[in-house]
């Protein structure tokens, strides 16, 4: 699969190749500040198979938590592009600032432990209380 994109001004852009690891919706409750309250819908896509190819993000990684994530987003406009998992060789490239979000093709809902009543999961689809195996 690859994969284009980038933030909503246009000044980061991105290129994704590789078989996806990952698709999925994230309901828990860091994904919800970062979304503005919907789940966090992703694809995390081979780390080697990724890079930017305009303009760099700035990414921001709590210092307070253990194992923390880093968010890479843009400077210009704040669209938060890809997320790193520490020990995961992945780019968890969010839906939104694909190029063709059509692409996406969920299999899973994760998380599911902060689900709000609003969050709408597609009928059949598996579900998670926090990750598979987990």
């Amino acid at each position: 699969m690859r994969l284009e994109g980038g933030c909503y001004c246009g000044a980061v852009r991105y290129k994704a190749e590789g078989d996806p690891m990952m698709q999925a919706q994230c309901h828990c409750r860091e994904c919800q500040y970062i979304t503005g309250g919907a789940p966090n819908t992703f694809i995390a896509m081979p780390a080697a198979g990724f890079s930017y190819i305009t303009g760099q993000p700035k990414q921001f990684t709590r210092k307070d938590l253990e194992r923390a994530v880093t968010r890479e987003f843009c400077a210009e406009c704040g669209t938060h592009l890809v997320t790193k998992v520490p020990g995961l060789p992945a780019a968890v490239v969010k839906v939104g600032t694909l190029d063709e979000p059509g692409q996406f093709h969920p299999q899973m809902a994760i998380y599911t432990c902060d689900k709000q009543e609003f969050h709408a999961i597609p009928a059949g689809m598996k579900t998670f209380e926090k990750l598979p195996g987990h």
